[in-house]
């Protein structure tokens, strides 16, 4: 009974400092779950109609897009199928920049150009990464909240199981009747909801923590038998710097990997940053999940492909350390399980949301009401 009450003062005290940051992650996070079916009811932009003529070059597109934000760093180029458009991705951390010029695969005509850091959506993923504040504040508030609130978790499920046998059908269903109170409705609705989607906030918050923090990524690689590099390398070229010539090798790449893997969705391609870094192409195998993606690197003068030490290579080579943390962010979101997976994720972030309410509504009845009555 003093190690309850003990989980119990820690259960409160925890939920009360974390409680208003857990319901805004968690409510951002149930809208960013469909994030993806959404926007594609309004980007038809991103389609053009297949003509008999070859589709630009990874350097073509780089010099037709780079115009648009000539003073911008060029990320990568994603090309797909020959009825969609090619994206080029300026990104830059400081100060942040994050937009994407489409273009069209046969002309390099600019179609559209897209801010990433604009809109709904970018609204949305910075009140959960960040809680709208200043990145370097709000990811650190955001990422120690979501580490106590397993041990919240944790603690808010030894105190909920029954004294007695008997009183556990009390903690799994809700018996209202019409005389029944709010305080005990209230009751009910953070204990008997919060035993059923406990297991699986457990692992969307677990599964977030593991995105913040790269010490808990090196414990679950370790622990689950890794023996790579747990972080992205881009290993460098393995022969010597080419002389001067007007062909490209990278401008061959794409075509020869299409051509290899013709059912991919898409070929991101990253140029190199130096002349001895290798070239970087993200092979996404499947639409809306990155886990089995083949993350490829060739040696800029000729093409040669490299292995990489870290656990980010080609998807069949991976190890089930690799697997487990390759999946992290698609287990996260719920695109592990398609559709159904993504309403599950929805649906127990919308319900976690719930929790801190309901749990300050009990903390208030219990603190603030007999105060009252006592006056």
């Amino acid at each position: 009974m003093a190690a309850k009450k003990i989980i119990f003062q820690l259960h409160k005290i925890l939920g009360l400092a974390t409680g208003l940051v857990v319901f805004i992650v968690a409510i951002t996070g149930c809208c960013w779950a469909f994030r993806e079916e959404i926007e594609a009811t309004y980007d038809d932009y991103k389609y053009v109609t297949p003509q008999d003529a070859p589709i630009l070059t990874p350097t073509e597109a780089k010099n037709y897009a780079s115009p648009v934000f000539p003073e911008n760093t060029i990320h990568g180029t994603v090309f797909k199928k020959n009825t969609d458009a090619i994206e080029v991705i300026f990104y830059d951390a400081e100060p942040e920049f994050y937009q994407s010029v489409f273009l069209n695969p046969y002309n390099g005509e600019v179609i559209q150009v897209d801010n990433h850091l604009t809109g709904f959506f970018a609204f949305i993923l910075k009140g959960h990464m960040r809680l709208w504040l200043p990145k370097a504040i709000g990811e650190q508030v955001v990422a120690a909240s979501i580490l106590i609130f397993i041990l919240i978790i944790i603690s808010g499920f030894i105190l909920w199981i029954p004294k007695k046998r008997k009183n556990l059908k009390q903690r799994i269903t809700f018996d209202w009747k019409k005389t029944t109170r709010w305080k005990r409705k209230n009751f009910d609705l953070h204990t008997v909801i919060g035993f059923y989607i406990c297991s699986f906030a457990l692992i969307i918050a677990f599964t977030g923590s593991v995105i913040s923090y790269n010490w808990l990524k090196y414990v679950v690689y370790v622990s689950t038998g890794g023996d790579k590099v747990p972080a992205f390398i881009i290993p460098e070229n393995e022969s010597e710097l080419r002389s001067n010539s007007d062909t490209v090798p990278m401008d061959y790449l794409i075509v020869k990997l299409q051509k290899e893997n013709p059912e991919a969705v898409a070929f991101e391609l990253h140029y190199p940053k130096t002349e001895t870094e290798s070239i970087y192409v993200e092979v996404s195998n499947s639409k809306g999940l990155y886990y089995d993606a083949d993350y490829r690197f060739f040696d800029q003068n000729t093409l040669k492909e490299i292995e990489t030490p870290a656990i980010y290579g080609k998807y069949k080579d991976a190890k089930f350390a690799d697997k487990i943390l390759r999946m992290n962010y698609d287990i996260h979101i719920g695109a592990i399980g398609g559709i159904a997976g993504k309403i599950l994720a929805f649906l127990i972030s919308l319900i976690t949301a719930s929790l801190p309410v309901t749990g300050i509504l009990l903390w208030y009845g219990r603190n603030y009401k007999k105060k009252k009555n006592s006056n």
